[in-house]
């Protein structure tokens, strides 16, 4: 009897409930009834996405309103592309965490931003309120702020504290305004010693703003009425690397030999489309891209280029240089200069005593009619020569004309009166265009070691089948006829019996 009754004591010892709990030793981590182990869902504007819990994302959704369920803990908030009119302080004031406001593309008037909107966003960094309605910017910025971007609006005013004391500032894009020096107060970056970018094109400055930030890399200064640059107003800006000033009324007398001697560091100037008839004085020695085309430029003197030797790219396009304005030898002192750009300036000849590490001319809508034997001699280097649209015979094209042109690559004569192809061509060409001259026949010999011909470009001439010679594709046995009147390969060593099909448009090709 000892035994069952042990067993029977065990089995009622596993049945019986185990001891009741005791207050204080609950499984913090087990779910209690009617309690879900997923964390509570954030909150969120309606229709706004939030893909993280500093993130709320409300872009292009037609918002009339400013959402006022935006979560504290926001930190990169996206209002653009909407309808918004006005930013209520009340709903702004409690986002004290945002690093990124974007507004961009909305109705927001200077009367809808309230003078202290941004006073309680003290870690604010980037701001975007392009194309939106403002006439003035606004009075305050944080001091955080690293980005802003007022552009396309109708900015008239810019204010001291608006930019001024933001040592982080970085970047200000103002372009598409209607700024003039009047609303652009002298110490508009006074505390902002970073700023790198400054974007102030299309708006109405009369004259280059002084006391700009010393630290500038980048300013953009295009499309205004700029007819001067006030002596000593860029003699801070000793880490400036590029300066747009292109469509200005830039004359002569608007800059002096001192005005781009201090931009130690500068790299591009842009002064396109302006009024100058010479080239400006006192370019620094760093300076590797000018664009001067679409000016009135009539005389260029080596004087002005001393201080210039980097330049590698000249661009002189459409000025009056006519045929005395770029003297032999002008261009001496730009000893590392690549390209020169010298389209519809009325030249007769090409310029002589290039520099000799020249790699690119482009001389096409001259008026040159003579290309001699040693035109080219000085720059043996080129590798492209673009003399397209001018008015060379080829009785005036001497057969040796290109003969030390050794690394030619692409070669631009369309647009002439030849009638026949040159002569002394260099074997290195992958591009040949002789398209829209006067070309009458194609004989074998000018294409003798033309292996590395990629394009040949004939189209607009009076070539009739029966004028192409026997042999003349000879020496460029794997082109093909990529756009042509017939449907068949253009034949490789005789005419095609078809001897009176008009061929109006041939560019041969590597197939």
């Amino acid at each position: 009897m000892g035994r069952p009754t042990q067993w029977l004591s065990l089995l009622l010892f596993l049945l019986l409930p185990g001891p009741l709990p005791v207050a204080g030793m609950e499984d913090a981590a087990f779910p209690h009834l009617g309690e879900s182990s997923q964390p509570p869902p954030r909150a969120c504007p309606p229709r706004c996405s939030c893909p993280r819990v500093d993130t709320v994302d409300c872009d292009g959704l037609d918002l009339r309103v400013f959402p006022d369920n935006i979560t504290r803990a926001a930190q990169h908030l996206s209002l653009q592309n909407n309808q918004l009119q006005e930013l209520p302080y009340n709903e702004l004031s409690r986002l004290s965490g945002l690093r990124t406001l974007n507004l961009h593309n909305n109705l927001i008037s200077s009367e809808g931003l309230p003078d202290e909107a941004f006073e309680s966003l003290t870690q604010l960094q980037h701001i975007y309120v392009a194309h939106n309605k403002l006439s003035v910017a606004p009075q305050f910025l944080p001091r955080s702020l690293r980005v802003a971007d007022l552009a396309a609006n109708q900015v008239m005013e810019i204010f001291p504290l608006t930019f001024g004391e933001k040592p982080a500032l970085r970047s200000v894009y103002l372009h598409n305004n209607q700024l003039s020096n009047a609303g652009l107060p002298p110490d508009a970056f006074r505390g902002s010693e970073a700023v790198t970018t400054l974007s102030l094109s299309n708006n109405r400055f009369s004259y280059l703003p002084p006391s700009l930030p010393p630290s500038l890399e980048r300013l953009h200064l295009q499309n205004n009425l700029i007819s001067k640059v006030p002596r000593g107003a860029l003699s801070r800006q000793t880490q400036l690397r590029e300066l747009y000033l292109q469509h200005n009324q830039l004359t002569d007398s608007g800059l002096d030999a001192t005005t781009f001697s201090k931009l130690h560091s500068l790299e591009y100037l842009d002064l396109s489309h302006n009024q100058l008839t010479t080239v400006p004085a006192g370019l620094p020695r760093t300076l590797a891209i000018l664009h001067l085309g679409r000016n009135r430029i009539r005389q260029v003197e080596a004087a002005r280029l001393h201080g210039a030797r980097g330049l590698r790219y000249l661009l002189l396009q459409h000025n009056q240089l006519g045929t005395s304005g770029l003297p032999a030898g002008a261009l001496r002192p730009l000893r590392g200069l690549h390209t020169l750009h010298l389209y519809g300036n009325g030249l007769d000849r090409v310029p002589l005593a290039l520099p000799r590490r020249l790699r690119a001319l482009v001389l096409p809508h001259n008026h040159v009619a003579t290309l001699g034997a040693r035109d080219l001699a000085a720059t043996p280097g080129l590798m492209e020569l673009n003399l397209a649209y001018n008015r060379l015979t080829s009785a005036r094209v001497h057969h040796r004309a290109f003969r030390r042109l050794r690394t030619l690559r692409s070669l631009d004569l369309a647009g002439n009166q030849l009638t026949r192809l040159p002569m002394g061509l260099p074997t290195g060409l992958h591009t040949l265009r002789l398209q829209r001259n006067q070309l009458r026949m194609l004989e074998p010999e000018p294409l003798t070691g033309l292996d590395q011909l990629q394009e040949l470009s004939l189209a607009h001439n009076r070539l009739r089948v029966g004028d192409i010679g026997p042999g003349t594709w000879h020496e460029l046995q794997a082109l093909q006829v990529r756009h042509r009147l017939v449907s068949h390969t253009l034949p490789r060593a005789s005419p095609s019996p078809c001897l009176h099909c008009h061929i109006p448009n041939i560019l041969v090709s590597w197939s």
